[in-house]
């Protein structure tokens, strides 16, 4: 136990199972900017304390607290202010990280580390903390048979989630909001992404989510508000979309290549720019079954379902793709006569490519508990 006070302190080794607990939230200074606590042994518990200031290095990725090749372990409500790295686990599983504040300071990419970094673990829960101002907010490489849910991670200067080849992990309930370039999903299989908040993620190169060469995904119940992009897709197989909301986003999804058996159902695209981009088309992908605010169709049969399909790939979306500057045009009475005369006779947008059961009433997200 810990009493409160204020502590400048050099790195400390823990070496054996041991349970650290602060008592009114004691702060830890580290004295020459190095690493505060640096875990190697199995059963260790870290909780309630402020830890500060590790000052960045360009050769070390130096961190608040290191679990190092070390397994059950719990790291709960602590604090970490301005750290390179926050909470660094290497090569680590079976552990928990949850309650924690890791604020950091970052002005640049390059010289500023995550909130939370995996590597190489498996079977961890990250749960309700509380990630910001870092370079990513959470960072799994290698990481597999882990849960990722109700953490809230925003105003990171790259990506609020990231991860790469980590399989079979569930992210629930998170909120990922005015990131620098969103979350980006990679070169992972089994993944399920259930009921998160992606919004404010704008910029040049900017989406809410990102995947790339992802296979056999679940993206169910988000909410994708007010992003450049909702999501980016290219390379990625056996993909269900359903029940996610596209709000005021630039484009709400836009497909690039190597997608193929992707499924879009019971999803509701309102009031964004452009709903649906496709770089090409194939006869595997499908769109029906969605509610579009921009569908102009009728119901004279009242089962809910549009009588016509609904095509929503605009022209103006493909003109864009090839001349970005016509962007200027985008609100013009002239875009909007081209739109409606593609729409009734498609010649440069993908005539296959509409939803054929376009839905009448908006459909009503689940939220996890």
């Amino acid at each position: 136990m810990i009493p409160a006070g204020n502590y400048s302190v050099g790195t400390i080794i823990i070496d054996k199972p041991l349970s650290i607990i602060g008592e009114g939230f004691p702060v830890f200074t580290s004295e020459e900017g190095e690493e505060i606590l640096t875990i190697i042994s199995d059963s260790v518990h870290i909780e309630g304390l402020v830890l500060e200031k590790v000052t960045t290095s360009f050769l070390v990725d130096r961190a608040a607290i290191r679990v190092k090749e070390s397994d059950h372990f719990t790291i709960k409500n602590n604090k970490l202010r301005d750290t390179f790295f926050g909470i660094y686990l290497e090569n680590s599983s079976y552990g928990e990280v949850s309650g924690n504040e890791v604020l950091g300071d970052a002005k640049q990419e390059s010289s500023s580390g995550n909130a939370i970094h995996a590597w190489y673990c498996h079977d961890l829960i990250i749960t309700n903390n509380e990630v910001a101002r870092h370079r990513d907010g959470i960072y799994f490489e290698f990481v597999d048979n882990s849960l990722i849910k109700g953490n809230d991670s925003h105003d990171n200067l790259r990506y609020g989630l990231h991860f790469m080849f980590s399989n079979d992990d569930e992210y629930i309930d998170n909120i990922f909001m005015r990131n620098g370039a969103g979350v980006a999903v990679m070169f992972s299989k089994f993944i399920n992404m259930y009921s998160n908040k992606f919004q404010y993620n704008w910029g040049n190169s900017s989406y809410g989510l990102l995947l790339k060469e992802i296979y056999d995904a679940e993206i169910v119940d988000n909410e994708f508000e007010k992003n450049t992009i909702g999501i980016f897709i290219e390379g990625s197989t056996r993909i269900n979309y359903s029940r996610n909301d596209f709000v005021q986003n630039g484009w709400a999804l836009k497909f690039s290549g190597g997608t193929l058996d992707n499924r879009v159902r019971e999803n509701n695209f309102i009031s964004n720019t452009f709903d649906l981009s496709v770089g090409f088309y194939t006869e595997s992908n499908s769109f029906d079954g969605n509610y579009w605010s921009d569908y102009n169709g009728y119901d004279l049969d009242k089962n809910g379902v549009g009588d016509v399909p609904h095509r929503p790939v605009k022209l103006f979306n493909f003109l864009i793709n090839s001349s970005p500057e016509s962007v200027v045009l985008l609100r013009s009475f002239f875009v909007e006569l081209l739109n409606f005369a593609e729409k009734i006779s498609p010649v440069f947008t993908p005539a296959e490519v509409m939803d054929k059961e376009p839905l009448m009433d908006k459909i009503a997200l689940k939220k996890e508990s």
